[in-house]
């Protein structure tokens, strides 16, 4: 019996296409092992050219969920837990919140204000944070969780946050700490709204592997950084990240 490659393939997608969305995890993966984002935006936009929106925001949480689950895994030894805990916990009730009113926001406004947050963050200067404590930990895990439910990437908001760690090893593991819980609960409650995963899995396990590597080899790279490179590049990526927001929402 011949095996047709086209039976484990989402309806209507061709070979060619899923080896260039399999090809872009691995790369998508490397930059965020680099610099904490911009691998996540990069694949939702890809996404955005070969699926429908109702079905793009779901896929890219399972494929984030691998991306950061094997970047948490690698870098492990630098996660701050404290931060993991009541940020983590707000994500998932934000997330919660957020998919039940995901269909009375319009996504474009929510990308204008991420979008001006980020630049303000970035560029305006601003008191050296030392300490937020659980209730602001919790309630911005919350809001960031909520608002995945609309635009889909919330790399530069987590990423955003985290800028008061003072070492980059311990910036990106937790970040993809974070965003492993986030994605976990975005793929949970997306599958009880009643999305289907199924048809979508054999690609998804394939960019998840793909991805993997990416992070190896982009971790190795890392070691090699200094403080001061990663955080120039960190920098620039969150702001070419707020344009990109900024464009869609006033283009589209």
């Amino acid at each position: 019996m011949n095996f047709d490659i086209a039976q484990v393939l989402p309806d209507g997608l061709s070979l060619w296409v899923a080896l260039t969305l399999v090809a872009v995890s691995f790369v998508a993966s490397m930059i965020t092992a680099l610099f904490s984002l911009g691998g996540g935006i990069a694949m939702l936009a890809t996404l955005g050219l070969f699926f429908p929106p109702a079905v793009v925001v779901p896929v890219h949480g399972l494929v984030q969920l691998g991306s950061n689950g094997g970047r948490a895994v690698v870098q492990r030894a630098h996660i701050q837990w404290r931060l993991m805990v009541w940020f983590g916990a707000g994500s998932v009730l934000g997330i919660v919140l957020g998919g039940s009113l995901a269909v009375s926001i319009p996504e474009a406004l929510f990308q204008a204000v991420i979008g001006l947050f980020i630049l303000y963050c970035v560029w305006v200067p601003q008191p050296r944070v030392t300490g937020r404590g659980p209730v602001a930990d919790f309630a911005a895990g919350t809001i960031i969780g909520g608002i995945g439910m609309f635009v889909g990437a919330v790399g530069p908001l987590v990423a955003n946050f985290l800028r008061k760690l003072d070492d980059r090893r311990q910036l990106i593991a937790t970040q993809a700490s974070l965003m492993t819980l986030n994605n976990t609960a975005k793929a949970i409650t997306f599958t009880l709204f009643g999305f289907a995963f199924a048809q979508y899995l054999p690609l998804v396990l394939a960019m998840i592997l793909t991805g993997f590597l990416g992070t190896i080899i982009g971790s190795r790279i890392l070691d090699k950084v200094s403080e001061v490179t990663f955080r120039r590049g960190f920098k620039l990526i969150l702001t070419l990240m707020a344009l990109e927001m900024l464009r869609q929402a006033i283009w589209g």
